[in-house]
């Protein structure tokens, strides 16, 4: 092991053709694999297989189909009912019913109408008006209709009548396929053109849009950051070094990161998700340090000797072990993310780390091997060493650490004290339609449904009777359902509910003439009448098989609910789940409560797309939290074996933890909220900023143990020569991150900003507290804590 990076040098440079055949290779290899490279279309799977809340979900949609396949249009205008503005809104229906893939539209003209025929003794299902109109008394007609079915008052209508909706329902098969993104898309140009015929804002909303125009939005940001990271690490690269060819080379590396990592996605057979999409501008930043040390070692040593060769191979022997150490750590900070139990983490955490370390090996190889056969650095080349900004900055720093180390230590307390303060003051919340900017359509449109229609997020009551055909056998299960309902009605984020009740009430209103009074749920005696119409509820359950699974043992309630957090979220299904067990499952005159399984009651559990969200953000949290302290944990490990001291793990990972903990005072202070895209910064930021650590500390150890310097001698070499690469280095990695903070989505923008400052606080703490923890050991006990 002695001789292992002299040996990894010396194969390096004499087998340069292979090793760089290998590298060309690699980059065409994986650049065939990323060309096959496909967007997810699915809602991202984070709760575990084995998690019987995703169990449930899952079920649920087997059964009834997905829950959040309802695209709304909704439109703010009291001349609905006018017959020009009637018929254009009737087109736009009909033009997008014949698309590929939409399974049905419903909107003011074509609800269905429930009639009842005494002589043939059944209900007829038609809708208001099975044509286009063509003229205003058949549009008065459908009004006067309308008005009088309070089954859609509230979902199709207000109770006002000024605001409609088109309700548009997405097929099974396109609703998770990438042809969603073609029918949105399609639907908004319609939407666009009818608005400019008209005059009028129509606004667009439901999760099949919600979820295309979030994705849509930052993928497109995605692909800008990544031209952006490059472009202002190409300009980083070129001012520190005055030199074309390294900012050209290390791009190239960059590159065949960037191509490694959409290649790895493949191999894996994964597909590119809003969280994977992060890997390319990620690695541009994190790839580049790899660089920056090789060449400034090679430059460094080249000035010393004159000796190309030799120094790039001191530079492989000297840096090499170095930089595969802090790239572990950086991997560690992903790879964690592989063992949360989300698929969707995990497939993050897996492509980042391996790409991370691939990225190292490319560095490692081709950066040497590309500068061997250029020609030697000029003075004008290796003058960067001695910037006088940078050199000026350091030995300011070498002098702070020298002689003010009492102030050092005061003001890090300070932070300390005032960073738990503002940590203590995160708040830990999540919505569906997260960190959009106030004025973007996305948000105002969802505004708009909820202010007429209180919200679009599917809010479901999954209900297993236990035996086959007792849905409707049971008068019992309608009454239950009936009191569930009106507990729901108490709670404002709720809409009315949809469910076999409503269309009981329906079907008694048609059977009573089509007198509104009657939309209530008749009594037994009334029921047992409804069932001689061979076309009633027992007859029609194809009409309503959305409610009713094939077996006629499960059956829905379905409720929309506005998107009003997770905390909001959580607090309503802790609040309503007691209240659903007490009303199907409590037995008032014997006061028992029936366990599940036991047929004389029911397994009535809420479930949806709004509950598994806010679920998932619950989940995501915990393992994202519990992933940081298994990062910090293993990273501990690694300073352990490499120094075999307790006491140099303490010194080496303090100045990694307290940037961590200056960012969640920031939070706190400036109410940046807890979820999952800001709980990410902690464990990536803590795998960085410990890079600078193991970087200061393995130049001191050498300084220390290889050339028998004292404690002082060595941390103002160490300070004056690998500062200088950190300087550079936390300069790309701040610039590289803080770009993200141009991003229109709040999220983003503090995952940029608060990583950057993190990684600029931990520039500073390795380069200001670790030396000063460093100067207080004696040489002999420094000594025996490094060897």
């Amino acid at each position: 092991m002695k001789h292992f990076w002299k040996n990894v040098a010396n194969s390096i440079l004499n087998n340069r053709i292979a090793y760089l055949a290998g590298v060309v290779i690699l980059a065409i290899f994986m650049t065939i694999s990323a060309s096959r490279i496909q967007i997810s279309s699915e809602l991202p799977k984070i709760l575990p297989k084995s998690d019987e809340r995703f169990q449930l979900y899952e079920a649920f949609k087997k059964r009834f189909g997905e829950d959040g396949s309802v695209m709304v249009i909704g439109v703010e205008n009291k001349q609905l009912f006018t017959l020009s503005f009637f018929q254009q809104w009737q087109d736009l229906a009909a033009e997008i019913k014949k698309m590929d893939g939409i399974k049905a539209v419903v909107y003011a003209g074509n609800v269905p109408l429930i009639s009842k025929s005494d002589t043939a003794k059944r209900f007829d299902i038609h809708p208001l008006i099975d044509h286009r109109a063509v003229s205003q008394a058949e549009v008065d007609s459908v009004k006067a209709k309308l008005s009088r079915l309070p089954a859609y008052q509230g979902l199709i209508v207000t109770e006002q009548g000024d605001a409609h909706l088109m309700m548009i329902t997405f097929n099974q098969k396109s609703i998770n396929d990438k042809s969603r993104v073609t029918l949105v898309k399609k639907i908004k140009e319609l939407a666009q053109t009818f608005e400019e015929k008209n005059k009028v804002n129509l606004h667009l909303s439901g999760m099949p849009f919600i979820r295309t125009e979030m994705t849509a939005q930052i993928s497109n940001e995605l692909g800008v950051f990544l031209g952006l990271s490059i472009l202002v690490t190409s300009l980083i690269l070129m001012f520190f070094f005055r030199n074309v060819k390294v900012m050209f080379f290390a791009l190239i590396v960059v590159l065949i990161g960037i191509v490694s990592s959409l290649g790895i996605i493949v191999l894996f057979g994964f597909k590119i998700t809003v969280i994977s999409g992060l890997i390319p501008p990620l690695i541009v930043v994190i790839g580049v340090p790899n660089t920056i040390f090789l060449l400034n070692k090679y430059h460094e040593e080249y000035a010393n000797h004159g000796n190309k060769l030799l120094a790039l191979h001191t530079s492989i022997e000297k840096v090499g072990p170095t930089l595969v150490l802090a790239n572990l750590t950086t991997s560690i900070g992903f790879g964690v993310f592989a063992f949360t139990g989300s698929a969707f983490l995990s497939d993050f955490g897996i492509v980042a780390a391996i790409n991370v370390m691939l990225t190292y090996l490319v560095s490692l190889t081709f950066i040497p091997i590309v500068f061997s056969y250029l020609e030697a650095p000029s003075a004008k080349q290796t003058a960067h060493l001695e910037s006088k900004r940078v050199t000026k900055i350091l030995l300011g720093i070498d002098k702070l650490v020298h002689n003010h180390r009492p102030v050092i230590y005061g003001i890090i307390i300070v932070i300390i004290v005032g960073s738990i303060v503002g940590m203590l003051k995160i708040k830990s919340i999540g919505y569906i339609v997260d960190d959009l900017a106030e004025d973007n359509p996305i948000l105002t449109d969802l505004k708009f449904v909820e202010k007429n229609f209180k919200g679009v997020m599917p809010f479901e009551i999954a209900i297993d009777t236990y035996e086959p055909g007792r849905v409707m056998s049971s008068p019992e299960l309608f009454t239950k359902i009936k009191r569930m309902e009106k507990e729901f009605a108490k709670y404002p984020e709720f809409t009315k509910a949809i469910s076999l009740v409503t269309a009981t009430k329906y079907i008694y209103q048609a059977y009573r003439g089509g007198d509104p009074k009657y939309f209530v749920l008749p009594g037994i005696d009334e029921l047992n009448k409804l069932r001689e119409y061979n076309s009633s509820i027992a007859g029609k359950e194809n009409s309503f098989k959305g409610f009713i699974d094939s077996t006629k043992r499960f059956t829905r309630v379905s409720f929309q609910i506005s998107d009003c957090g997770t905390v909001r979220t959580t607090q309503l299904i802790n609040e309503l789940q007691p209240k659903i067990d007490s009303i199907f499952n409590y037995n008032a005159e014997t006061g028992e409560l029936y366990k599940k399984g036991d047929t004389r009651g029911y397994d009535a559990k809420i479930t949806g797309n709004s509950v598994i969200y806010a679920w998932q953000n619950a989940y995501l949290q915990g393992n994202l939290m519990e992933s940081t302290l298994q990062a910090i944990f293993l990273i501990c490990i690694i300073m352990a074996l490499l120094f075999r001291s307790w006491k140099m793990v303490f010194i080496s990972t303090l100045p990694s933890l307290i940037p961590l903990l200056i960012t969640a005072g920031l939070m706190g202070y400036f109410d940046i909220h807890l979820k999952y895209s800001t709980v990410l910064i902690f464990s990536i930021a803590f795998g960085i900023a410990s890079d600078g650590t193991i970087y200061f500390l393995t130049r001191y150890k050498d300084e220390l143990l290889n050339n028998n310097k004292t404690p002082q001698e060595a941390v103002s070499e160490t300070i004056a020569n690998t500062g200088l690469s950190m300087f550079y280095t936390a300069i790309i990695l701040f610039a590289g991150f803080f770009i993200f903070a141009a991003s229109t989505f709040r999220g983003t923008q503090s995952l940029g900003i608060l990583v950057s400052i993190t990684l600029l606080m931990a520039m500073i703490c390795n380069l200001v507290l670790l030396p000063a923890f460093l100067m207080s050991l004696s040489k002999r006990e420094a000594k025996k804590l490094l060897q």
